[in-house]
């Protein structure tokens, strides 16, 4: 059995293809670089990291962006005909008053590692753009038309319009194609595919909160008309039918169901196996119950799909309740290679599972300066939108604890550096070392900013020498802690505990979409030169328990 979900932590809006043998999963990263991760499998059951399609934060502007923007529900797809990989994504430059001002473009590489092509601006009509090959040479895209008229139905309707690879243009005006296969609303993720003589759209529908799902529509002619699939939804997590086209929100609570551990369900992409096996991945979600609060982001999880003898799409056990557990396909295990556990920087490269907000961390972390260890330049504040040093890796699990040994010699008290949870830069808890003042020395203390209210904790400030001191974090359930230690063996707990469950898109104000992070970090806000070593990173994981 395959065990949902299959990528845990921040891994939304996920996008399958297979080459061959191999099987190619990408997520959206929002305003995280490295953009855009590449996982791979042989068997749907076990994924690597494998790369990632954006690494150039200066070809890909993502500074001064608030949290959430940036790329949006990446497309990719493998052209047999032409060998070669397609990457359409969306930079999301802002969402002021419902406007969602995107810019979507085309990549290509003959190797899914790259070198990719120069982007090609598409149109900013709407997000989620998705590229089908039609099998006569033509190349279309399809993506939500974002509505902003008073007296339209909101978010807007499906379009569609076609690509030239000649004149690396669109032709036209995208036109609108598919307005849903129910009345959840919320439309959008489209991607189009052709069997048996019919052209298939399947879409996310009910916004990406409790009431989403994934449907499917068909028609003879690529234009349609349309017809709806009349099990619609196909997969979900809230089952029954819902009248929502009135209401735009994305979330809608009321549609938590109590009888499914995967929630949110929606957002699908489909690939077909060889021998004729299909599977589906999707958007889910694991919120603290009775909170509804996602800590983890949208995860990414897979159903057994089958086609009917009429032609339409369903999950493999007549149900369209998505399931933590589904039958693996006839295909051999192939186990692959995880984030280690435990990095003691010894390579010589910055492992692929790092991320940093707005920019790639080669730009202030050098695992070369010091062998064995990585040297964190400061920067500025963490609450910044610009210039940020913030070392992270995604959260996976609600049990997990998080240790670090850390070098740093603060001067003034402009310099700090230490241990982070981050959700975003209006969300976060910093146990830091930093020069205090009022004690003339070298200190420890907590702060945390709560939907950007600062709370700046002098009760658990402690004096320490400048000598390597170990720092750790604890997150069990809805309560998490830090702890220090100057040897690795007697820890002593500073500060109070905090909750868990805020970190999530429920609970922020200022960003949505995303998922916590957890990491290392360095600030100076003076000379944007003062550094700390760390020595060691070590993520302990319990994927297995469940949130409760």
């Amino acid at each position: 059995m395959i065990r949902n979900p299959i990528l845990p932590g921040f891994n939304p809006d996920p996008c399958i293809c297979r080459k061959g043998e191999d099987y190619y999963l990408a997520v959206s990263t929002f305003e995280w670089f490295p953009g855009i991760p590449v996982y791979h499998s042989r068997d749907l059951k076990h994924w690597e990291l494998y790369t990632h399609v954006l690494t150039d934060d200066e070809a890909v502007d993502l500074k001064n962006l608030p949290s959430a923007k940036g790329i949006w529900a990446p497309c990719l797809t493998y052209c047999e005909e032409e060998d070669l990989f397609y990457v359409i994504y969306g930079v999301m430059n802002s969402m002021n008053a419902r406007y969602f001002d995107v810019d979507n473009y085309l990549i290509t590489a003959k190797d899914i590692k790259g070198p990719w092509s120069e982007p090609v601006y598409l149109h900013s009509s709407g997000f989620d753009a998705s590229i089908f090959h039609d099998d006569d040479g033509r190349k279309w895209i399809v993506s939500l038309e974002w509505e902003t008229r008073e007296g339209y139905e909101k978010p807007g309707a499906i379009c569609m319009v076609e690509y030239s690879p000649r004149r690396k243009e669109i032709v036209g005006y995208p036109k609108r194609i598919w307005y849903g296969g129910t009345d959840r609303g919320c439309i959008e993720g489209p991607h189009l595919t052709k069997r048996s003589g019919y052209y298939y759209i399947m879409c996310a529908e009910g916004g990406t909160g409790y009431n989403h799902c994934v449907t499917m529509g068909r028609a003879k002619d690529i234009w349609g008309l349309y017809e709806k699939d009349p099990c619609n939804p196909i997969v979900t997590s809230a089952s029954g039918n819902s009248y929502e086209r009135h209401d735009p929100d994305h979330l809608k609570p009321k549609y938590f169901n109590p009888d499914t551990v995967l929630q949110k369900c929606g957002h699908g992409s489909c690939v077909e196996l060889p021998n004729g096996e299909v599977y589906l991945v999707h958007i889910a979600a694991r919120p603290f119950v009775p909170e509804l609060r996602c800590t983890l982001g949208r995860e990414t999880a897979i159903q057994k799909m089958m086609w009917t003898r009429d032609g339409w799409l369903r999950m493999a056990d007549g149900n369209n309740l998505a399931k933590t557990e589904v039958p693996k396909p006839s295909l051999p295990e192939c186990p692959l290679a995880q984030a280690p556990d435990f990095d003691d920087f010894d390579g010589e490269e910055l492992g692929c599972w790092y991320y940093a907000p707005r920019m790639m961390p080669k730009r202030f972390a050098d695992v070369k300066a010091r062998p064995g260890h990585v040297r964190i330049r400061g920067q500025e504040s963490r609450t910044s939108l610009h210039k940020v040093s913030i070392l992270a890796r995604k959260l996976t699990g609600t049990h997990a604890r998080i240790t670090t040994k850390m070098e740093f010699c603060p001067e003034v008290h402009q310099h700090s550096a230490g241990l982070i949870l981050y959700y975003d830069n209006m969300n976060y808890i910093n146990l830091r070392k930093y020069y205090s003042e009022t004690l003339g020395k070298s200190a420890l203390s907590i702060i945390y900013l709560e939907n950007g209210n600062k709370m700046e904790f002098l009760n658990t400030r402690i004096p320490v020498r400048d000598v390597p001191v170990y720092l750790r974090l604890y997150i069990h359930g809805r309560s998490s802690w830090f702890e220090w230690s100057y040897d690795n063996e007697t820890y002593e707990r500073i500060g109070q505990a905090f909750d868990t469950t805020k970190f999530s898109d429920e609970y922020c104000e200022y960003g949505e979409f995303t998922g916590t992070m957890v990491g290392i970090t360095c600030a100076d806000r003076v000379k944007h030169r003062q550094y700390a070593d760390f020595d060691f990173f070590e993520y302990l994981a319990d994927e297995s328990r469940e949130i409760e």
